[in-house]
């Protein structure tokens, strides 16, 4: 089974403040319940009441004391944290809006030369060409103002994030005055998941057209070169195209997507047991290549024959999923959105479960025996089950590490909290759990314990 170690981040999102200045007056209260917040889960990264911890966090392990946490937390550590992610995105934000600002004005020089060329050709041509003339000029007209006033509108919307950012950074730097060490990190904390909110933007216009450079370009007709021979069937001097070239987007971020809590024992994979919680009957004939329980506890199984399936929670029938090709395996990376490989095809793609559209593909070098994969922040892990190895790659399908003791046949695999890998090895009959950057294992459950190839 494929998992995906996004939830903590769903749940986050879901308690982020509508404005993006936090209170003055910090309540260490729980907003849903009203109860003084006294526990704290390290899988959601969350502070909690106890009706937190009945309701939304029951199947959570490891809660910790609220108290316990803060003394433990170096505020001005998370402060300073949190400020260096600021300004990296205000650089990047700002990079973002010189390099469009050159773009317009390079857009500028490139459509006066194109008018230019224009005007030369209707030189070399008879009468005949005058309302040509006027329909390309029109053509550029709005092609470059539609372009000019699209690159506008985005870097207003950029000064937008700019302005929020730094009224949380003015903010960031009052919030620990005047204020208990419970405040102070409620505070912090807060702050945190607004600029969380800010790395979201940035990360999704990596997918966004707006990012891209702009140029515009006159495609001459060729049957200018004709015109004598052929002048009235003559029918356009050419045609203006506009070429997006992709830019780089990367950005130097100190925070992850964890706040800075000294829970580092629990990444470690020796202290990692696992045993068989529970399981759940399906009235599946064919042979299943994988299947993952989704956030909210419905059930994706994916056929051998490449149909994918979505069960509700109980196990029944709920809907065929229209995934094109033969799908083999597929992992969730947010509430809607799925990761599906295609051995054959050496690809990943990504599928948006509500559009039903696949939005990304991914293209792997070494995807021979590729079947299952998980993704942490654009980080592809998979599984090669005829290789016998692991392999981290990034979105771009370059090689990170691979891992390759003792593995036997490979299959489903998925990530914990920390980005540990847990691997089904099918030949072996065992579970193992490989550490974050690739160097590390244990063996997690075995044949001994009843497991058959997992």
């Amino acid at each position: 089974m494929i998992g995906f170690n996004f939830s903590s981040d769903i749940y986050l999102n879901q308690q982020v403040m509508a404005s993006s200045k936090p209170s003055q007056a910090i309540k260490p209260e729980c907003d849903k319940h009203g109860q003084d917040l006294i526990l704290y889960c390290p899988g959601h990264l969350m502070p909690c009441c106890d009706e937190c911890i009945s309701t939304s966090h029951s199947k959570c392990t490891g809660i910790k004391s609220l108290a316990g946490v803060v003394e433990k937390t170096k505020i001005e550590n998370s402060k300073e944290s949190v400020e260096t992610n600021i300004n990296s995105i205000l650089n990047l934000l700002g990079t973002l809006i010189n390099n469009k600002s050159k773009n317009i004005k390079r857009g500028e020089n490139q459509y006066k030369d194109i008018q230019k060329s224009i005007k030369e050709i209707r030189k070399e041509i008879n009468n005949h060409l005058d309302h040509l003339e006027k329909k390309l000029s029109q053509e550029i007209d709005t092609i470059w103002n539609q372009e000019k006033a699209s690159a506008t509108d985005f870097i207003s919307e950029i000064e937008g994030e700019k302005k929020n950012l730094k009224e949380i950074k003015e903010h960031l730097q009052t919030v620990t005055r005047n204020t208990s060490k419970l405040q102070s990190f409620l505070g912090v904390h807060q702050i945190e998941q607004q600029v969380h909110q800010c790395q979201r933007y940035v990360e999704d216009l990596n997918d966004d057209e707006r990012t891209k450079e702009v140029d515009i370009k006159m495609k001459q007709n060729d049957e200018i070169e004709k015109i004598q021979n052929t002048l009235e069937s003559l029918e356009s001097l050419g045609e203006v195209i506009v070429i997006k070239t992709e830019t780089a987007m990367k950005i130097e971020i100190s925070v992850g997507r964890e706040l800075k809590v000294p829970l580092q024992e629990q990444s470690n994979i020796n202290n990692m047991t696992m045993n068989i919680e529970t399981k759940i009957e399906i009235n599946i004939k064919k042979w299943i290549s994988d299947m993952i329980c989704l956030m909210d506890g419905r059930v994706i199984v994916v056929e051998e024959d490449g149909k994918v399936n979505l069960l509700t929670s109980d196990g029944k029938l709920q809907k065929q999923l229209p995934i094109p090709g033969k799908a083999y395996s597929v992992t969730q990376i947010n509430q809607n959105t799925i990761a599906i490989t295609y051995p054959w095809e050496r690809a990943i793609k990504i599928f948006n479960m509500e559009n039903e559209t696949v939005t990304k593909v991914i293209t792997l070098d070494n995807a021979c025996g590729v079947y299952h994969s998980s993704i942490i922040l654009w980080l592809v892990i998979y599984s090669d089950y005829n290789g016998n190895a692991v392999y981290c790659v990034d979105e771009s399908g370059k090689q990170i590490w691979q891992y390759t003791q003792d593995l036997s046949g490979p299959r489903g695999l998925c990530t914990d909290t920390y980005g540990n890998i847990i691997v089904a090895d099918y030949n072996s009959h065992r579970i193992i759990v490989i550490s974050k950057d690739g160097q590390e294992s244990k063996v997690l459950i075995s044949k001994e314990d009843g497991l058959k190839n997992p």
